[in-house]
C-alpha cells in the first residue's frame, strides 16, 4: 500500500491489532465510509439513536455531557488516530447520553453498527480487532477514572500534557477545564 494513500494510517492502525493483508484491507474498507464534518457538526446528539462509530483521520471531536446544573463534563477528546462514539448507545443501539461535537473541521472513517456486525462475520480477524480495541478503550477509561479519583488537578493537568502535548493548543480553556473537572480560575493557576 502506498504510504501517501489517505487510508494508509487506518491500515496501519488495524494492522497493529490484527494481522491483515492489503487485499483484506480493501475488502474491509467496503464496510466503511469516509466523511468530512465542519466545525460544530455533531457525530452524536443527546437523545438520538447512535448508529456509527468514527475513527478520526484529521481534526478533533469531543464527547461531552451537560449535567442538571448546566455544567459541562468532557468524557473524551478524539484527535487523529482515535475512535469516538457514545459507546453505550452504539453497542446497545439506544439513544445517546452524550453529545459528540467537532471542534475543528474533521475527517473521519465511519462504520455503522450493522456494517460492523457484517464485517465481523465476513472477516473474523476484524472481530478480533474490535475486541482488542474495546479492551484497549476500557483500560484507558479505567485509568482516566482512577486518575480523576486519586490525583489532584495539577497532576491531572500534567498527565494530560504528557499524553497529549499538542491537544492543549487546540482546545479552549473552558473545554480543558471541563475535561480536568476544575473551574477556569483553577485552570489559570495550573498553567502558571
Amino acid at each position: 500500500m502506498n504510504e501517501t494513500s489517505e487510508f494508509y494510517l487506518f491500515y496501519k492502525h488495524i494492522a497493529k491489532f490484527s494481522s491483515i493483508t492489503e487485499g483484506e484491507f480493501d475488502d474491509i474498507m467496503s464496510y466503511f465510509s469516509k466523511i468530512t464534518f465542519k466545525k460544530g457538526d455533531n457525530l452524536a446528539k443527546l437523545g438520538e439513536k447512535v448508529n456509527h462509530t468514527y475513527w478520526i483521520s484529521k481534526g478533533l471531536a469531543v464527547s461531552n455531557y451537560i449535567d442538571n446544573l448546566g455544567k459541562e463534563h468532557i468524557m473524551q477528546f478524539a484527535n487523529e488516530g482515535c475512535w469516538i462514539t457514545d459507546q453505550q448507545a452504539f453497542y446497545n443501539q439506544t439513544i445517546a447520553i452524550f453529545d459528540i461535537v467537532c471542534l475543528e473541521q474533521t475527517e473521519a472513517i465511519s462504520i455503522s453498527f450493522e456494517n460492523r456486525e457484517k464485517l465481523c462475520a465476513a472477516i473474523p480477524k476484524m472481530e478480533n480487532f474490535f475486541r482488542r480495541k474495546a479492551n484497549d478503550s476500557f483500560v484507558k477509561q479505567q485509568k482516566r477514572l482512577l486518575t480523576y479519583m486519586t490525583n489532584d488537578a495539577t497532576e491531572r493537568f500534567n498527565l494530560l500534557l504528557k499524553e497529549y502535548p499538542d491537544l492543549i493548543q487546540r482546545i479552549s480553556k473552558r473545554k480543558l477545564a471541563a475535561y480536568l473537572g476544575v473551574s477556569r480560575e483553577t485552570l489559570s493557576r495550573l498553567k502558571r
